[in-house]
């Protein structure tokens, strides 16, 4: 599959089967997602992959905040990774910050890695959706992320239950570009 067609027909994923993506695929998907770009190329994101049914029931019972949404999708979920990223590196250079954006560089890259990681499910015939309305700290308490490390979003992964919705309409080109000129 080009790249231009795997951007245009990758959806977020939100029934999947009663099946688990076996490890060595997500060892093959993680492999893949680790060749992000990043900030100077330090590589601060992170994969905790959770496919045990009590863990990721935890998650959905005390990580996401009661957002029914995420709930319904971890309900069928056989597989979440929760993408985290190493702290204080992002953004800086000699261990200082030399962006305006800080820290906040960190989600960035972070942002990133969690594109290319759906991108290269979505190649190996893997089902993703991005959970953003999570709550950190109980997260990383659930899988014992090392302290240096912030939780960025779930991922949640498998193969997909039926067809996914058609993609929603998508704005005109010229209504999100626009050029310069002096």
């Amino acid at each position: 599959m080009d790249a231009i067609t795997m951007i245009k027909e990758r959806r977020s994923v939100r029934k999947y089967k009663d099946e688990k993506v076996d490890r060595e695929t997500m060892r093959e998907i993680v492999e893949i997602a680790r060749w992000a770009p990043s900030w100077v190329n330090y590589q601060i994101a992170r994969y905790t992959l959770v496919d045990d049914e009590a863990i990721i029931k935890e998650i959905a019972d005390q990580g996401v905040n009661g957002f029914v949404y995420n709930i319904d999708t971890l309900k069928t979920a056989k597989g979440v990774a929760v993408l985290s990223f190493v702290k204080g590196k992002s953004g800086t250079y000699d261990k200082e910050y030399i962006t305006s954006k800080g820290n906040s560089w960190e989600v960035f890259d972070a942002g990133i890695a969690c594109q290319t990681f759906c991108l290269a499910a979505h190649a190996k015939g893997v089902g993703t959706c991005i959970m953003g309305v999570i709550d950190d700290e109980s997260i990383a308490k659930i899988v014992n992320l090392p302290e240096d490390e912030t939780v960025a979003a779930l991922i949640v992964y498998g193969y997909e239950d039926g067809p996914h919705q058609a993609p929603n309409k998508r704005k005109d080109v010229d209504e999100i570009m626009r050029f310069v000129d002096r």
